[in-house]
């Protein structure tokens, strides 16, 4: 069981850029996603996630309105669409699995509760 994270690089303020999360071993459909980031000397921060239903979504407070989020079932895939991108955006972006008996729920309040983490993907905005 595997997630790969991917997408990440370097970008001007105010580019953009896509992150993919692929999933090997395991189906995604049966679990929320969530997005995290941690930039250096901080604590991992959620920043956006998508229920198993495909339903709901929860943003952190510095992504609603710039970032999407977004599931390929048929490809096993979860996408991060960045826009408008700031220099505090830039860490290493994670994405991560978390089962709720709710198919229409996820948060990214809490990484504890996400069971299995992709290695992560470097992004970085120059200003």
């Amino acid at each position: 069981v595997q997630l790969q994270a991917s997408g990440g690089g370097l970008v001007q303020s105010g580019g953009s850029l896509r992150l993919s999360c692929a999933a090997s071993g395991i189906n995604l459909d049966d679990y929320a996603i969530g997005w995290f980031r941690q930039a250096p000397g901080l604590e991992r921060e959620g920043v956006l996630c998508i229920s198993s239903s495909g339903n709901a979504r929860s943003y952190a407070g510095s992504a609603k309105g710039r970032f999407t989020i977004s599931r390929d079932n048929a490809k096993n895939t979860v996408y991060l669409q960045m826009s408008g991108l700031r220099s505090e955006d830039t860490g290493v972006y994670y994405c991560g699995l978390d089962k709720h008996d709710n198919i229409d729920y996820c948060q990214v309040v809490a990484d504890k509760y996400y069971k299995l983490w992709g290695q992560g993907t470097q992004v970085t905005v120059s200003s």
